[in-house]
């Protein structure tokens, strides 16, 4: 792209640019609140239908598995057309999934339900990646609070979980369908934002690939890849049972595992920030793979110090594994340059829905010796995150230098 139309791209559409990210954060965080709510409901299935902690996670692997597999097809999909529609219809298709889960009453529509609304998550991701990178124009802070608005859903889903079915019990689910709702009219304006700054520069259906001639460099995502999947163990093995092991070790009762759960996800929501402004000082592979390193004494002080003092290595631990958060998905997406939405739908998606695979294992092993027990290997995690880690390259952006304006919303 020629500098003068680049320049030009950059100074028109600056203010834009800043709504269209506040907006698909927003969007983000409608979406991602059905991923938090899968773990938050854990707790209200085993007390209302006396599930066991193997068949609870079970509910944890038909939402992950499904995502799992599906996202990269909806990346490769998206590399080969852009579909933006898939946001407000994915957002719709999330929520509906999770609103329906606390009416079916057999353990058979539970799961089909839950299915549904990881399919509709997984169809979400590469998109909505693809779309706030477009946005964002290369800004690591500008995407951190793209991925903040996705954390922030976390943190409040086990609250909105509470305060629906707390209270009123699994037949209240179908109140958890409003954030779908808003997230799927708030993402329009933001899509019509970035539809006219592609028009304005008369850019190609990826416009991220017309700034870039660099090859893709496979190997290098695929040692990331084996990054985020361990990190993606490490925190969905948190998130499912942090609640009952932080109740257990306080001694206080269910509102403790509550809490636990939303210091985890906002821990999260500010490690994702505090990466795009380390990423802004430092290359981005050396911020992610200290990070990793730190966070392997945090899961540790999470499984094995007892009472409350837990609460403070939760919020380090959720740090820890979110400033990479960010971070993973912009260095994919330039290991792929011609292949945005494959890379985002990897990373991005991936880092919450993989590891729901591992989940059972955790919840047998839990039934059949102790819940300290079964959290153990988690320490490991991520420390083989860091070792994926040592030695990759730091790509060359796929997109031309951020804006200042671009880096915050």
């Amino acid at each position: 792209m020629p500098t003068t139309t680049f320049h030009s791209l950059r100074t028109s559409t600056r203010p834009p640019r800043n709504r269209a990210i506040t907006l698909l954060a927003v969007g983000h965080a409608c979406v991602d609140v059905y991923q938090g709510a899968v773990a938050a409901l854990v707790p209200f299935f085993v007390a209302e239908r006396a599930y066991t902690y193997a068949t609870a996670s079970g509910i944890v692997l038909a939402a992950s598995l499904l995502s799992s597999v599906a996202q990269p097809l909806f990346g490769a999909l998206t590399d080969r057309k852009p579909l933006p529609w898939l946001l407000p219809v994915s957002t719709l298709v999330g929520g509906l999934g999770i609103a329906l889960s606390g009416l079916g009453g057999s353990y058979a529509l539970t799961l089909l339900f839950v299915a549904v609304s990881g399919i509709g998550v997984a169809a979400y991701h590469p998109e909505s990646a693809r779309i706030a990178r477009v946005a964002s124009r290369g800004g690591h802070t500008a995407m951190s609070w793209f991925s903040l608005g996705g954390n922030l859903g976390f943190a409040f889903s086990p609250a909105l979980v509470a305060l629906v079915v707390g209270f009123g019990g699994l037949t209240m689910s179908p109140l958890l369908l409003l954030p779908a709702l808003a997230g799927s009219v708030l993402c329009l304006p933001a899509l019509r934002i970035v539809q006219r700054g592609q028009e304005a520069t008369s850019a190609a259906a990826h416009p991220t690939q017309t700034l870039t001639s660099a090859a893709d460099d496979r190997r290098s995502f695929l040692r990331l890849t084996l990054g985020v999947i361990c990190r993606s163990v490490a925190f969905t093995g948190l998130s499912t049972f942090i609640s009952f092991h932080m109740a257990q070790s306080t001694g206080w009762g269910p509102a403790a595992g509550t809490a636990a759960l939303v210091v985890l996800y906002l821990g999260g929501a500010v490690g994702t920030v505090l990466g795009g402004r380390l990423a802004e000082r430092r290359d981005r592979v050396t911020v992610v793979r200290r990070s990793y390193l730190l966070t392997v004494l945090a899961v540790a002080g999470v499984v094995l110090v007892p009472g409350p003092l837990g609460y403070l290595f939760v919020a380090l631990a959720s740090a820890g594994l979110y400033v990479p958060f960010s971070l993973q998905v912009t260095l994919a997406q330039d290991y792929l340059p011609h292949r945005v939405g494959t890379a985002g739908g990897i990373t991005l998606g991936l880092t919450v829905s993989v590891g729901g695979i591992a989940a059972p294992a955790i919840g047998l092993l839990a039934d059949a010796t102790s819940l300290r027990t079964a959290l153990i290997p988690l320490i490991a995690m991520p420390a083989l995150s860091w070792l994926a880690f040592r030695g990759l390259p730091e790509p060359a952006a796929a997109i031309g230098p951020p804006s200042e304006e671009a880096e915050s919303p």
